[in-house]
């Protein structure tokens, strides 16, 4: 069999313009004689739909597009959807997650997700009911198809850390003895999931012994980036294709004569810019935005954030504001005009001392004296956040948030200040996280990412000085980051625990962690919960992140 997987990268709720996508795969699919083409999960949708699946009027959407599709095609190819199905009776949920298969004689469904996932960032089970058996599909041809979604193939305890309780789909399909077996994802990215994706893939290829395709949505969707990096595993479980990370992608996979390929492994770190790269590039066209905007400081974050938005849209579509304050350094300023040179990104530079003065004048007769201490420093935070809402509100720009994971977890970080904005680009990466990426950025090792994304190839990009500034906000006179937090290695090995691994402070105590440290922390992730759940959305790219998946109450013991 000839098989076209069109890795895709939808809109959500944009049936039309996702029907077009799908047609314009087949089409190209058809210049090669496929007989099947794949789409990922819920293509037509865009994963995830979240409540827009609660709506009535957009099942018959989906089922009216669905027949369009139809109509389009003229030959003998058959395509496989990801799309939303009706239950057989009026319980709720009222929806399977489901594939239909569509040719020129019509559609019908042929599998349903048995696995829902409603753990971290999903809800699956707040709109579908699970499927129930082995969904397999017999072709014309007398190919049997084992047909599984996303979910559906993580099923392997010996490999995931944890697994759905419910029946597993694979072994169902062992006595059916299917010639192929398929699995339509949308899995977003994280460090790790590539290469597990992969492993669980292999695991089930061998237990089945037939072939393993995996098509992954691509694309940013609100917070969450899908990373693509599709693949085709055969029976022995070895590689014999791969798709392109972080690209929509249509590729041919012939079952008669698979032809292994070199794999060419990507830097973990490479993986990520490119997540975050998309991430931002789609937030921004998704949501309506072509320009974006950011206060750089000369720090290290404000850096990587200015060169993550300019891979994504360009440096002519990003600018930047400089706002310097009595208390910033002339190092600070040269560094972040001297990366703004270095990006060809243009800047301003509004000086906030006489703002800073107007608004001591103002509080001192409601405050008893000036406004004193964190209250003062507060203040210019929250000066800049206005200035730069203003320009990013006259200019129609989307405001880039330049703030960190580890300064989100302990609250430093000032609510309608520093915080304000429509996106928080590296609001899952911890500083070090931030540091490690930075570097590689400046190695030789990311040049031809850079030149591929459009960045200078040659050269520093963040810049060394940058890169080794000791960290400070810059708000009173000699701040250092260290004044007010723990060492960053020793604070993001903690948060890391606390966060991603859920420990508790007993169990880091028996792991020889400092006890004074372990209560400041605990303590100081607890009471900044109010400030992040007022935060702007983030890109995901760590198993555990900060937004749709973290749900810790405010007022609690």
């Amino acid at each position: 069999m000839r098989i076209a997987l069109a890795q895709l990268n939808p809109v959500v709720g944009d049936f039309e313009g996702n029907a077009k996508r799908i047609l314009e795969a087949v089409r190209k699919a058809e210049e090669q004689t496929v007989e099947l083409v794949l789409t990922p999960e819920l293509s037509l949708w865009g994963y995830p739909p979240r409540d827009q699946l609660l709506e009535p009027s957009r099942l018959q959407q989906q089922n009216t597009v669905l027949q369009w599709l139809v109509n389009q095609l003229n030959s003998s190819v058959t395509l496989l959807v990801g799309a939303a199905l009706p239950a057989s009776d009026a319980r709720s949920p009222r929806l399977h997650n489901g594939v239909v298969l569509v040719n020129r004689l019509g559609w019908r469904p042929i599998a349903q997700k048995q696995l829902l996932p409603s753990y971290d960032v999903f809800d699956e089970r707040r709109y579908f009911r699970p499927g129930d058996g082995p969904c397999l599909l017999t072709l014309p041809n007398g190919k049997r198809l084992g047909l599984t979604i996303c979910e559906d193939l993580w099923v392997d305890d010996g490999l995931q850390r944890e697994r759905l309780d419910g029946p597993d789909p694979i072994d169902q399909l062992i006595p059916e003895q299917p010639d192929l077996v398929i699995n339509l994802a949308a899995s977003p990215f994280d460090a790790a999931k590539p290469a597990l994706r992969q492993q669980l893939a292999a695991a089930a290829a061998r237990r089945l012994n037939c072939p393993l395709i995996y098509l992954n949505q691509v694309g940013g969707n609100d917070e969450l980036v899908f990373d693509g990096a599709s693949f085709v595993v055969g029976a022995d479980g070895a590689v014999q294709l791969e798709l392109p990370v972080c690209e929509e992608h249509l590729a041919l996979w012939d079952s008669g004569h698979p032809t292994p390929i070199q794999i060419q492994p990507m830097d973990p770190l490479e993986q990520l810019f490119r997540a975050l790269v998309l991430g931002v590039r789609d937030y921004a066209r998704k949501c309506g935005f072509k320009k974006a905007l950011l206060g750089l400081s000369g720090g290290i974050d404000s850096a990587l954030v200015a060169v993550i938005a300019t891979a994504a849209l360009g440096n002519e579509e990003v600018s930047a504001l400089l706002m310097p304050s009595p208390w910033s350094s002339s190092g600070s300023i040269d560094d972040a005009l001297a990366l703004a040179e270095r990006l060809g990104m243009q800047t301003n530079t509004v000086p906030i001392a006489g703002l800073m003065e107007g608004y001591d004048q103002a509080l001192t007769a409601p405050l008893g004296e000036t406004p004193q201490g964190v209250t003062a420093e507060n203040l210019q935070s929250r000066i800049r956040g206005t200035l730069l809402m203003a320009v990013a509100n006259q200019q129609g720009q989307l405001l880039l948030t330049t703030g960190n994971k580890s300064e989100l977890a302990v609250g430093y970080c000032t609510l309608y200040g520093d915080m304000n904005g429509g996106l928080a680009v590296i609001g899952d990466l911890y500083k070090t996280s931030v540091v490690s990426l930075c570097d590689w950025l400046d190695s030789d090792g990311a040049r031809n990412c850079r030149q591929a994304l459009g960045l200078p190839k040659q050269g520093d990009m963040v810049g060394e000085a940058i890169r080794r500034k000791p960290p400070s906000a810059e708000l009173r006179p000699n701040q250092k980051d260290s004044d007010s937090l723990p060492d960053y290695d020793a604070l993001d090995t903690l948060l890391k625990a606390l966060i991603q691994e859920r420990q508790s402070g007993p169990t880091l105590l028996a792991g020889g962690h400092d006890p004074a440290l372990v209560e400041r922390v605990e303590r100081l992730l607890k009471r900044a919960e109010f400030k992040r759940r007022q935060s702007a959305p983030l890109l995901k790219v760590s198993p555990q992140a900060f937004g749709s998946g973290w749900r810790l109450p405010i007022a609690a013991a």
